[in-house]
């Protein structure tokens, strides 16, 4: 080698390693921020897959009664868009058939959650300016933001191949490895999208809304074929990790399709952030009008998460259909299954199956409404963190109005999310759309004791109001899993869902219902009067 080659080597290998200064730093100090959020996310995400062999086995416990369920979901259009098609009846199989796509589907919302936190919410709210003033390259924040998912999504797979490997040792690793990767595809989208916009909102929206694409995809081509063979399958990065076939003779070439994807779009994340300014885009936000609209804190507020109302409301809109067209073929394949019957009937009442399944997928849409009143109240946390609610509070506007705005949208969305959710069941299931609506509705005074308890953090432990999600998160894992695994009634009860009606078919109580109510009023006065009297922090 030349010296002259020798040379140009060196400056190239110095120029990447001052491109990645800091990177551990930054990595430590994103781990260190996400120590709640992160294990909270895989923790849920890890126990909805684990629990799930035990329950299965309790379900199905012989070869005839797993055969017939092959059979069943051969025929059954709507649940094999639900779940997929079943590719082998061992407990391995059915697990990654019944959990799969779903656990998948949550590793990329955390991921897509982590990478934009630590890109361009950093850079929105100025932190990011700081931090580049020192010792840190180009490209380190970016590299710290994948790192992070890559742990995330590492814990995961590991937990998911130790707690299945009892099933068999290549489907666990299958399983985990392609969960990871599909949250890996979806954290370098993220990274994407993180530099064409040039804010955190509409990059979590774009890359939640790709999320969505892919799941309708999935659903559309797994209805209309019995073994993942669709197009439209293949066209789903969650119609991928179906494919790749977790311990029914795994398709491990499937892997080398979710890894280069990912690799692609790194590749084309690193480039994007290596050719724009800091807190610039590629994509600038349009200009408003020429004369405002923002006259009150609310019209603030709305403005500010209208596109988080739309997202959702679409989303539980489609689910209802989903749910609704589903619910007669979900009667026929609980057939003569006792024990089924047993979880359905636990989760939605002691009616009739079809009631009680009724009941249980609403329970499921109120748990997930949680998740969207939790990150609507937590905007909150976000304005003032960032700074952007002192310009607000400076002029005549209090702090308990300017919250209220937000507040509203919060409470008030989840009441339109769910009321949604109730009129795309009705559609989809074609009768009793009044007893639907009002088992959708009771759903609210649990969700706004969620709301609440956020609102209260908010209020009096601002930096700590991430623990939120925490309780969400063990209130969704207490609801999807307890009653498969036949938790006592006294740990259901812990959740505030436990105490609501089991509507449609049960009877109706309203003490549970106003009691609720009020303690959802409770948290938010005692939330808002420690914001009124605390110091805001930035």
């Amino acid at each position: 080698m030349t010296a002259t080659a020798t040379t140009t080597a060196f400056t190239v290998r110095s120029g990447a390693s001052r491109q990645l200064a800091g990177t551990g730093t930054l990595l430590r100090f994103a781990l260190r921020r996400d120590r709640v959020m992160i294990p909270v996310w895989v923790a849920v995400n890890a126990l909805m897959v684990l629990s799930m062999p035990n329950t299965l086995k309790g379900l199905y416990g012989t070869a005839a009664e797993r055969a017939d369920l092959m059979r069943q979901m051969e025929t059954n259009s709507s649940l094999r868009a639900m779940v997929g098609p079943v590719f082998d009846d061992s407990l391995g199989a059915l697990t990654a058939w019944r959990v799969g796509v779903y656990a998948a589907a949550l590793a990329a919302v955390t991921s897509l959650l982590i990478v934009v936190r630590h890109t361009r919410d950093e850079e929105e709210s100025g932190r990011q300016e700081l931090v580049a003033s020192g010792m840190v390259g180009r490209r380190a924040p970016l590299t710290a933001a994948l790192l992070t998912a890559a742990v995330a999504n590492g814990v995961l797979a590991l937990l998911v191949v130790a707690g299945l490997a009892g099933q068999g040792v290549a489907g666990a690793t299958a399983l985990g490895l392609g969960i990871a990767g599909v949250g890996m595809l979806f954290a370098t989208l993220a990274a994407i999208f993180a530099q064409l916009t040039e804010s955190a909102r509409p990059a979590r929206g774009l890359t939640a809304a790709v999320l969505g694409g892919a799941f309708v995809l999935r659903a559309a081509g797994d209805s209309a074929t019995t073994d993942g063979s669709s197009v439209l399958t293949w066209l789903s990065p969650l119609g991928w990790l179906e494919n790749l076939r977790p311990f029914a003779a795994e398709r491990w070439w499937v892997l080398l399709l979710v890894g280069g994807a990912a690799m692609v779009q790194g590749l084309v994340a690193y480039e994007l952030a290596g050719r724009r300014d800091l807190g610039m885009s590629f994509l600038p936000t349009r200009p408003g009008p020429a004369f405002g609209r923002l006259g009150t804190a609310g019209a603030l507020a709305w403005r500010l998460q209208r596109g988080s109302v739309l997202g959702w409301s679409t989303g539980f809109l489609l689910a209802g259909v989903v749910y609704g067209g589903m619910t007669e073929g979900a009667a026929d394949l609980v057939g003569d299954n006792e024990q089924a019957r047993e979880i359905i009937e636990r989760m939605g009442g002691q009616a009739g199956v079809t009631d009680a399944f009724v009941s249980a997928m609403v329970g499921m849409l109120g748990l997930i409404a949680a998740l969207y009143v939790v990150a609507s109240v937590l905007r909150l946390s976000g304005e003032e963190s960032s700074g952007r609610a002192e310009p607000v509070l400076a002029g005549a506007v209090g702090r308990l109005r300017w919250a209220a705005g937000h507040l509203v949208i919060a409470f008030g969305g989840a009441a339109l999310i769910m009321l949604l959710a109730g009129v795309g069941f009705a559609v989809g299931y074609g009768r009793d759309a009044g007893a639907i609506l009002g088992a959708c509705l009771v759903q609210l005074p649990a969700v706004w004791v969620i709301g609440g308890a956020a609102v209260l953090l908010h209020g009096l432990l601002p930096r700590g109001a991430v623990a939120a999600w925490g309780l969400a998160g063990a209130v969704l894992l207490l609801g999807w899993v307890g009653p498969a695994l036949d938790v006592p009634q006294g740990v259901l009860d812990v959740s505030p869902f436990g105490h609501l009606p089991k509507l449609p078919g049960g009877e109706m109580s309203w003490a549970p219902v106003l009691v609720l109510t009020l303690i959802a009023g409770v948290l938010v006065a005692a939330g808002l009067l420690g914001l009124r009297r605390r110091d805001m922090t930035t």
